[in-house]
């Protein structure tokens, strides 16, 4: 695009929509989390915790796209409520691991059912292989602005 190119239709801009179907989607899963009182961002630490446990503050924030002081403030009230568990102090450095609890674990449980139940209404309307080529082109649009 030359600088005397305008965008065109906001309808016919694939990050227009992008944005709008991540808001879509948001809106969505704080719908279904609210009756387990739970946010995106406490969610998607359950989450990553899930598959990724021992994370510190640092490398959770960068996995849930907040910063690290959002970060502390969203472990610090799964804390509270005994979903996450961090030691005291840092086994070495500064990092303190985190990990899910008994609890943890069975809050996420419910919650990914509920959180996988909205991306399944939300890709309803395509074929499977569309789904697939969906995942696959944002994977390579991610990929081709080098960000993550």
């Amino acid at each position: 695009m030359s600088q005397g190119e305008v965008l065109g239709p906001l309808d016919e801009s694939v990050g227009y929509v992008l944005k709008r179907a991540a808001n879509a989607l948001r809106s969505a899963m704080e719908a279904a989390l609210r009756p387990l009182d739970l946010t995106v961002p406490q969610y998607s630490c359950l989450e990553v915790l899930a598959q990724r446990p021992g994370l510190s503050n640092a490398e959770l924030a960068r996995a849930v796209f907040v910063t690290r002081q959002s970060m502390n403030l969203v472990l610090r009230g799964l804390q509270e409520r005994g979903l996450v568990a961090r030691p005291d102090s840092a086994p070495h450095g500064r990092a303190r691991p985190t990990e899910l609890t008994p609890a943890g674990r069975e809050r996420h449980r419910e919650a990914s059912a509920v959180v996988r139940a909205v991306e399944r209404r939300m890709l309803e309307p395509l074929s499977d292989g569309e789904q697939e080529q969906l995942l696959r082109g944002l994977v390579a649009c991610v990929e081709a602005l080098g960000t993550e």
